[in-house]
Formats: structure tokens, C-alpha cells, sequence
């Protein structure tokens, strides 16, 4: 019998029998619903109307609250280092921002931004962004990539100096701990955290370069890759067995290794270099806490780097993008069965859901939940963010759709 929603999650990322798929809304940056269709979501559901909390600005998305949670029969909250949760109310936490005309919201820092006009919005320097008045999202304000241009590698010796100089101090960890505990004592749901322990990152220069780069330089990008996990292993030695008690899903990687078509990397490079980047670290995630699951975010069309991602030890793919290459949500369950667990593909974000009709969108999904909840190992979600102009009635028969089809007793 399930006596939480925590263990719900557990039990399904341990391949065991459980009495329903769990479900997740906003777990991640990656899991999530637009700042635009919140405020008609939770009309809908015929709640108070409330400024929705901007968690991502630079996608625009909303951070769920409880009562949404609740009423979704939602099973996951998120951490965000000691910044921010939605497993409680922390006004104090939330300022008042107006996007313009478009939105009123609530945001952390509403000085990051400045108005243009009565629409437009960017960001301020060092992260220019821009969101003109059609648009639903920030992007970096860009003169355009010069494929032309010679590559310019980081000088290794100042990587590491920035490496030790992005280790947490006792004060950070001791902050990080004491609010991942009071989230755990707050709530029944599964912890999921992200945030934490992101050491610096090398210094690359263009679109996608750590994609793109190892095609020219994989010997470069292995020794940058060599460092950046032993100072990642660091501080999880610093931070892990400090927060382990209090959090149940750890976001570990969050790369986009594919395209509509399929990976970036050939899957013998990308074995070649990425493997050993995330066993490493994986390894010493699961000697450290051994109950905390990594989380690994990877859009496009990987399956052929499946095998490879299950030898790195990651004990959960999303946002399991079956919609792109040429493997169906069949294919993707019956390679990852019982050796990872697959968290979203719960809908094609990018036809049934924005296109299709209600009925569309409850057929695909009773089919997809039926198929993928064989043998455990399930979390629904759909594949990406809910964007903005999908309707609030949509996502709740996507949440609805997921409960029935999901029910395994």
C-alpha cells in the first residue's frame, strides 16, 4: 500500500509495484508550464487568481503552486539550491514585476529587467536578453555565429583556478542543507533538486560548442571534461552527504545531445567522450547517497545513445522526445525496460498537444501511459514545457487522461 507520494516516485524509479504512474509538473526547468497559460490553468480549475512566480526568466515558466499540485494529483516539488520551492509559500521570496502589458507576475530579482515601450522587454548586461511583444520566451541578443571563426580553447590552468573558486563554502552548504530539510519536513511529495553543485563551466564561445566541438577537438574537450568532473566529484563530497536525508531526485546533466533528426555526436564519439564525463560522476553521486537518483535532461532525438547514458548510470532520461528520429515511445520503453526510468514522453509536445483535439490528446496519451508504465519505471510528463498557447482544458485532460490511464490496481 502507497502511504505518500514520495514513495509512489521511489518506488517507481526502483522498478517496483506501485498503485498509480506518478505525475510531475515543474519538478525542473524542463517540466514545466508557461507563466502565459498559468494564470488560465488556475482559473480553470476554479481557484483565487494570483500572480504566477517566474522560476525560469529566461523561459518564462511558472512555478506550480501546492494547490495546483493537489489538484493535477501532482507527486514531485522542486528545489532550487536554497533559493526557491514550491513546497510552501515564501512571499517574501516574490516581488511584483509587470512584462509590459502582457503579464503581471511575481520574480526574484525585478531589477535584472527593463521595459521598452509598453511590450517589449530585455534584460540587463552581462545576460542581454531580448522578449519582443510577440514572443513568449527571452533570447540571447545575438549578431549571428561565425562558422568561419578559429576556435579558441580554454587556457586549462585558469579553468581549474575557476574551478576551486566555484566550490561551495560551509556557509553555502550549511544554507542548501537547512532548506532542502525544511522542504522534506514539509511535504510528502518526492524532493527533486536542482542548482547545486554546478562548478564552473568552460568558457566556450557559440551555439551549441559543447556539441559541436568534440567533432573538432575531442582531445581538448575530454581534458576540460576530465577537469570539470573531479571538481564536480568535489563538491559533491562537500554537499551530498550533507543534503542526502532530505532529497529524493538529483538533477545531475542537463544537455541537449540531440536534434529533430537525431544526435549531435556519432554515438561512437559521443560514448567515447561523454560516458566517462558522467559515470564519473554518477558513481560518486551513488557512493556518496546512495538513494538519491540522478537526473539526466536531453532533448532530441537520442535513442541511439541510450545504451551508452545507461552505462554512465543515470537512473532517469527526459524528456524521452520519442515525437523526434525514428523511434516510437515503444521503442524508447522496450530499450530503457528495467534499466532506466523514463520521465516524460507522456504527449508529442509538438503536434497532439499544441494541434489535436481533446479527444486527440486523451487517446494519445491513454495509449503512451499504457505502454510506457509496463514494468514500472514511469513518470508522466509531457515531452517539454506546456507552452503558452496551449489551453488550460487541454493540460487538464493531459493530467486527467494520465491518472486513469496510469492506474496499475
Amino acid at each position: 500500500m502507497i502511504t505518500t507520494r514520495r514513495e509512489r516516485v521511489m518506488k517507481t524509479l526502483n522498478f517496483e509495484k506501485t498503485d498509480q504512474v506518478p505525475k510531475d509538473l515543474g519538478g525542473m526547468f524542463s517540466t514545466g508550464i508557461s507563466a502565459f497559460a498559468y494564470p488560465f490553468l488556475v482559473k480553470a480549475l476554479g481557484f483565487e487568481a494570483r500572480p504566477p512566480k517566474v522560476a525560469d526568466t529566461y523561459q518564462m515558466l511558472a512555478l506550480p503552486d501546492p494547490d495546483v499540485l493537489d489538484a493535477l494529483d501532482c507527486d514531485v516539488v522542486m528545489v532550487v539550491a536554497d533559493r526557491f520551492t514550491n513546497a510552501f509559500e515564501e512571499p517574501e521570496k516574490w516581488k511584483p514585476y509587470n512584462f509590459g502589458t502582457r503579464l503581471e507576475a511575481c520574480v526574484e530579482s525585478p531589477e535584472v529587467f527593463s521595459l521598452e515601450g509598453s511590450t517589449n522587454v530585455w534584460t540587463r548586461p552581462p545576460n542581454r536578453y531580448y522578449m519582443p511583444q510577440n514572443s513568449y520566451v527571452f533570447d540571447p541578443q545575438s549578431t549571428g555565429l561565425d562558422l568561419n571563426a578559429e576556435v579558441v580553447l580554454p587556457d586549462l590552468n585558469a579553468y581549474e583556478k575557476a574551478l576551486k573558486e566555484s566550490l561551495y563554502s560551509d556557509e553555502k552548504i550549511k544554507s542548501i542543507t537547512n532548506f532542502c530539510r525544511q522542504v522534506r519536513e514539509s511535504t510528502d511529495r518526492a524532493v527533486f533538486v536542482s542548482g547545486i553543485c554546478d562548478v564552473a563551466y568552460p568558457p566556450l564561445s557559440g551555439t551549441y560548442m559543447d556539441n559541436t566541438l568534440p567533432l573538432l577537438e575531442p582531445e581538448a574537450f575530454k581534458a576540460m571534461f576530465t577537469l570539470m568532473a573531479e571538481y564536480r566529484v568535489k563538491q559533491f563530497e562537500l554537499l551530498l552527504p550533507e543534503i542526502a536525508p532530505y532529497v529524493d531526485i538529483y538533477m545531475l546533466a542537463a544537455n541537449d545531445h540531440g536534434i529533430q533528426s537525431g544526435s549531435f555526436l556519432p554515438p561512437s564519439l559521443f560514448h567515447d567522450i561523454y560516458t566517462p564525463f558522467y559515470l564519473t560522476q554518477n558513481e560518486a553521486v551513488h557512493r556518496l547517497a546512495p538513494n538519491l537518483k540522478t537526473f539526466l535532461h536531453s532533448c532530441g532525438g537520442i535513442y541511439d545513445l541510450i545504451d551508452s547514458l545507461i552505462e554512465s548510470k543515470f537512473d532517469i532520461l527526459n524528456p524521452v522526445q520519442w515525437s523526434a528520429g525514428k523511434h516510437s515511445y515503444k521503442d524508447w520503453k522496450d530499450k530503457c525496460r528495467n534499466r532506466i526510468t523514463l520521465w516524460g514522453g507522456g504527449v508529442n509536445s509538438q503536434t497532439t498537444l499544441p494541434l489535436g483535439t481533446i479527444h486527440d490528446i486523451e487517446k494519445e496519451v491513454s495509449e503512451v501511459v499504457a505502454y510506457l508504465k509496463e514494468d514500472s519505471g514511469f513518470v508522466f510528463n509531457s515531452i517539454h514545457n506546456i507552452l503558452a498557447e496551449i489551453p488550460p482544458e487541454k493540460v487538464i485532460a493531459l493530467y486527467e487522461t494520465a491518472k486513469r490511464a496510469g492506474k496499475y490496481i
